[in-house]
């Protein structure tokens, strides 16, 4: 934990300490590069998809930076409820590339990059369009887990500036639908993947398409590594990447188990009321207050928030079906 604090207190510094320099237009030397990074998953809820930057060297200008997308603070008046109402504002920020990379390192996390193949021109413009951005009037933006995001940004940046087709033919998860491509990276049966799934409505099971897909930060990094524009000019000369390892859902931590052991649980209580011919009515008031929270929830969710995939669905049934299915060995005499 000390170490975390210490790694979210130094990329405050490197962002406060590099934002001053570059708010102004700079002219690229014909030395620079610019670079797409992809940072591997992390451990936390919102982190579990990797991240995506986009690296600015220049070593004549004696610059070596980071356009960060993803930056938010769970200190910011009122997040949770913003969160959970979709209308939480992220900010692109500017951080020193030692420092994003320090960072990450130093909460176990891989940074990759890729080198990307532009022209002179190209290059200038991503870099305009970028301190653009940065101005305080648009470095606020809604985010959107799915459709505006930290990796949905940079990529629609990259082909306003390349001004042509970006052709890919990387398939990744094309036509496959959200709900499952979110779980590999959540961790299939895993007790966040259950939220998910519970709140997650019938938008979630439909079919991205070539783009919708590139929300995902390794998705755009592999999308990006098989490009090339519609003259066939590859879109990545140089990079250094590997697939994302997941961590497997420890048998323990398993949705599964844990629905087994809930209905064992009521089997149990209801098989010893049976015999002692009174109803433990409490268990019964208490999940109901369950039941109604999580509808309350969804309710919530689908009438009073932005977010696009939530919304009901047949999951919502699975522990009272449990539940009422487990009760009625007391009531079926």
């Amino acid at each position: 934990m000390r170490k975390y604090l210490f790694a979210i207190l130094l990329s405050v510094f490197a962002i406060q300490g590099t934002a001053q320099s570059f708010a102004q237009p700079i002219a690229l030397s014909d030395e620079a590069k610019i670079y797409l990074l992809t940072c591997t998953p992390g451990t936390e809820v919102w982190s579990k998809y990797g991240h995506t930057g986009i690296r600015v060297y220049d070593p004549t200008r004696q610059m070596d930076i980071v356009f960060n997308y993803g930056i938010f603070s769970l200190m910011e008046k009122g997040f949770y409820l913003k969160f959970i109402q979709g209308e939480t504002y992220y900010q692109l920020g500017i951080e020193s590339y030692p420092y994003f990379v320090k960072f990450y390192s130093s909460i176990g996390r891989k940074t990759y990059l890729q080198e990307l193949n532009l022209t002179q021109q190209q290059k200038q413009q991503v870099l305009d369009a970028l301190l653009i951005n940065y101005q305080p009037k648009n470095r606020y933006y809604l985010y959107n887990f799915v459709f505006d995001n930290c990796a949905t940004r940079p990529y629609h940046l990259l082909k306003n500036a390349l001004q042509d087709t970006i052709i890919s033919d990387y398939q990744g998860y094309v036509n496959q639908p959200f709900r499952s491509t979110i779980s590999h990276y959540t961790g299939p049966h895993s007790w966040v993947d259950f939220g998910i799934n519970l709140v997650f409505g019938q938008k979630a099971d439909q079919p991205m398409t070539n783009e919708q897909r590139l929300f995902l930060p390794e998705e755009l990094m592999f999308y990006l590594s098989q490009a090339h524009l519609s003259d066939g000019t590859p879109l990545v000369i140089n990079e250094h990447i590997q697939p994302f390892q997941i961590a497997p859902v420890a048998w323990y931590a398993d949705s599964r188990l844990g629905i087994a052991l809930f209905a064992i649980l009521l089997i149990i209580i209801s098989i010893w009321d049976r015999k002692r011919q009174k109803l433990s009515w409490w268990i019964d008031a208490l999940l109901c207050f369950v039941y109604i929270v999580l509808l309350a929830i969804v309710i919530f969710l689908t009438f009073f928030s932005v977010h696009p995939l939530v919304g009901f669905n047949w999951r919502l049934i699975i522990l009272p079906l449990i539940h009422l299915c487990a009760r009625l060995i007391y009531w079926l005499r």
